[in-house]
């Protein structure tokens, strides 16, 4: 079953979701999104190791597990309570210098986990399903560290907290639909950037893929130590003042307008997002994997 086929139903859906909630990043198009542009650029070896770990699951692609540590909070409540902090980091002390012992306590925030999960996942020694569950955080986190909303420095929750009116044809889930009135939907800034600006347009994820796979094949590059991914979350963070990702505060009424001026810069993030993923799974699992 080609890529194409198998997300079809996947992204009718998501053509009538609404907003996410707190901890969700890019929704499972922008996460599906990341996986299928790594996907295509694994090494042969890097390839094979995914499809051995990933066998058995109902999709078995990067893109088909991108939002499972998303889907823990249906699946596994209580796993995804003690995993909630892995989704983001927040810079305590105002501007983008992060600092992992002020801002990832017991690295409990995104680039924390991500260290570890990738540290499990290169691991051979590791059970399988460990090893499994690594590949599917790492996957998801990746996606997440890149979403600007999810590395900030303010103190509204990641855009939670700044509440809008967006006008757009895009129907919520039936638990939202109360808040969508004549084509408006009162939603928040972290849900524009998690769903509204890439499912605005309107493609599946195959097509959308080919859209935006227009990168080289990934270079070799030494593992990103913990500074490196922190560095990550970094770039995220400054681009939310570089851009003017927040609207003035008498700016709560937006359309497509605000769409379609921040998805090129939404679709970049994507973009590095599948490529520094590639990056990683071919240094963990791949010909750049150190022998064991």
């Amino acid at each position: 079953m080609s890529i194409r086929t198998c997300f079809r139903p996947l992204i009718a859906a998501l053509l009538c979701l609404g907003a996410t909630s707190a901890a969700l990043a890019w929704a499972p198009l922008g996460h599906a999104l990341v996986g299928e542009l790594a996907q295509r650029h694994l090494d042969s070896k890097a390839r094979a190791e995914v499809a051995i770990l990933l066998a058995g699951e109902p999709t078995p692609t990067l893109a088909g597990v991108a939002s499972w540590a998303d889907d823990l909070r249906n699946t596994d409540p209580e796993r995804f309570k003690a995993t909630s902090r892995w989704h983001y980091v927040n810079a305590k002390g105002g501007g983008c210098d992060f600092d992992l012992a002020r801002d990832c306590p017991d690295g409990d925030c995104v680039t924390g986990a991500l260290d570890r999960q990738l540290t499990i996942l290169a691991d051979r020694k590791q059970p399988l399903e460990a090893r499994r569950d690594a590949l599917k955080f790492v996957v998801h986190l990746v996606g997440d560290e890149h979403q600007p909303m999810h590395a900030g420095n303010r103190t509204d929750s990641g855009g939670n907290r700044f509440q809008v009116s967006l006008r757009t044809p895009l129907q919520p889930e039936a638990y939202a639909r109360k808040s969508y009135v004549d084509g408006v939907m009162a939603t928040n800034l972290h849900s524009v950037w998690d769903y509204y600006i890439l499912a605005s347009r309107g493609l599946v994820l195959g097509d959308y893929a080919d859209a935006l796979d227009t990168s080289a094949a990934t270079p070799f590059a030494p593992r990103p130590d913990a500074g490196v991914l922190l560095e990550w979350a970094a770039g995220s963070c400054r681009l939310i003042d570089a851009h003017g990702v927040y609207p003035g505060d008498d700016q709560h009424k937006m359309d497509h307008v605000y769409l379609d001026k921040f998805r090129p810069l939404a679709e970049a993030r994507v973009q590095l997002a599948g490529k520094r993923l590639a990056q990683l799974l071919n240094q963990a699992l791949g010909a750049q994997a150190p022998s064991h």
